[in-house]
Order: structure tokens, then C-alpha cells, then sequence
């Protein structure tokens, strides 16, 4: 234990801090990504501080009681090796149970030389999320594809919730919406068949979510995203218990730059894995 940690609530401020750290790790953050995370849950954050310095932090944030998720996992580089993080790491997961209703589950995405340490807290492995990176290049629009938000709102919430563990509406209004990304809905037959997000990180563009009933239709929203995007890296993290997702990022030349393991828990939630084709973000699930 280190004795002089004060583990409190952070400041939105330090969000910003921690993001910083984030991209210093090569992780590459969205460039709205901590507005829209501390406008989705601002309870859902961490700080550790030691000497009325901030030296480590990360998120837990809660959707609705019903599902939680621990990321942005991050310990100040000259701060690292002294303990600090299991207990900083204890602590979060300990007051995020406190947020959720039993049986809810807690997911995370952890690099994968923690994976030991994260079962020995209760977590179980469920699969790995992999990374790819490409180039975006112009192609023409699927005419299946529609602007999101051109969907009905209530149309796409309930889709998103048939494919993450919990609804999760105020987030997504912000999600789809924000600077310099596209968002893209399929429609065929007035069947709402998938949705995917582009948007501007760092370092070139991520897209995530990417849910789709079947492969062409991935396909075709992948298509439309990475128009958003021509000759600029792409990234999207791929669930490896997919691998009609893996053919795909192998079918168009991305490579492998990063990964996670995915982990729960408490129960796992009962999602489609055969429908998702790409994992929002790293950090709120």
C-alpha cells in the first residue's frame, strides 16, 4: 500500500491531463473524446494523487446501473513500480461495484501483460480486441447509406443497445454528432441494418462502433467511413471473436499495431459477436 495516495473523484481538468498521457502511451485519443466521456458519466473518473500531484487515474464509468466499464487505466511514468497502481486499480473496480446493481457486469480492455493481475481481481477473459491500422481512400457511397442522422433516434438507440451491454442514449447523441467525424446508418427496406462512426484522433481517424447484420454490410459501411478519410491512417479495433471482421480488415491490407484483452466481471452480457465488426473505443467500451 502506498500510504500518502489520496484516491479521489477527478476533476474534469485532469481529463485532460489524463488524455495527454493517453496519447504520450501512443494509445491516440479522439480529439473529442474527453468532453463526450466526462459528459457521459462525470461520477465515471478516478484520480490518484500524492503530494497534491496528480500521478495516475482512470475511468469507471457506470451506464445506468446496469453495466460498468474500467479504462483509461494510466500511472504517471515516474510514478510506475512502487505499487500505486494495484491499488489505484483495487479501488476503482471496488467503487465501481458500489455504482452498479447486482448482477451487473463490469467489462474492460487491458493490455495484455496485465491480463494475470486482472483475473487474480475477478476478472474473466472473454477474447482479444485487435487494432488494425490503414490509409483511407475515396470510393463511392453504398446508396444503402444513410447520414445517422437521418435515422430516427429511437430507432438507432435500440439497435446500439441489441449490441452493447447496456443503453447507453447520451453518449451516443454526442458520439454521432461530434466535430469532424462522420456517422453512418444502413437502411434497406426500412430495416434498419447497421451503423458505424469515423472520427479524428491524434493521429489520423478511428472508427468505432462498427455493427452490421452481416459482413456486406460492414463492408459497406466501412466503404462509406474511410471516404471521410482519404490518404489519412485509419484505425479499428477488432474484436477477435469475429472473424468475419478479421477477413475483412485482412481483405483490405490493415495491419496489426495494437490489442486488449477483453475481460468481465460477473456475468458476461450476451451480445451478437457475429455483429460487431468494431469496438467503440478502448476506454468506455
Amino acid at each position: 500500500m502506498v500510504s500518502d495516495l489520496n484516491i479521489r473523484a477527478m476533476t474534469r481538468p485532469e481529463l485532460d491531463t489524463l488524455v495527454d498521457w493517453a496519447a504520450a502511451e501512443e494509445w491516440n485519443p479522439g480529439l473529442n473524446d474527453a468532453q463526450i466521456f466526462w459528459d457521459t458519466d462525470p461520477e465515471g473518473f478516478i484520480a490518484a494523487e500524492r503530494d497534491g500531484e496528480l500521478v495516475g487515474g482512470g475511468s469507471i464509468v457506470a451506464y445506468g446501473g446496469r453495466f460498468g466499464f474500467m479504462g483509461f487505466f494510466i500511472v504517471r511514468p515516474d510514478q510506475r513500480g512502487q505499487g500505486l497502481g494495484r491499488q489505484l486499480w483495487l479501488a476503482r473496480r471496488d467503487r465501481l461495484i458500489a455504482r452498479l446493481q447486482e448482477p451487473a457486469a463490469i467489462g474492460m480492455d487491458g493490455v495484455f501483460a496485465m491480463q494475470d493481475f486482472y483475473a487474480q481481481g475477478g476478472f474473466a477473459l472473454s477474447h482479444r480486441d485487435l487494432r488494425f491500422e490503414g490509409l483511407g481512400f475515396s470510393v463511392k457511397r453504398d446508396e444503402r447509406l444513410v447520414d445517422l442522422s437521418e435515422v430516427p433516434f429511437d430507432l438507432l438507440l435500440d439497435y446500439d443497445a441489441a449490441h452493447f451491454p447496456a443503453p447507453r442514449g447520451d453518449f451516443l447523441r454526442a458520439w454521432i454528432a461530434q466535430p469532424g467525424a462522420l456517422a453512418l446508418g444502413a437502411m434497406q427496406d426500412d430495416r434498419f441494418l447497421g451503423y458505424g462512426v469515423i472520427r479524428p484522433c491524434r493521429q489520423g481517424f478511428k472508427i468505432g462502433p462498427l455493427f452490421a447484420a452481416d459482413v456486406q454490410i460492414a463492408e459497406a459501411l466501412f466503404y462509406g467511413l474511410v471516404d471521410h478519410a482519404p490518404g489519412e491512417p485509419i484505425f479499428l479495433d477488432v474484436p477477435e471473436n469475429n472473424p468475419q471482421a478479421l477477413a475483412l480488415v485482412a481483405r483490405h491490407g490493415l495491419h496489426e499495431v495494437f490489442g486488449c484483452v477483453r475481460m468481465y466481471y460477473g456475468p458476461f452480457p450476451e451480445l451478437p459477436d457475429a455483429e460487431i465488426f468494431g469496438v467503440t473505443t478502448f476506454e468506455l467500451g
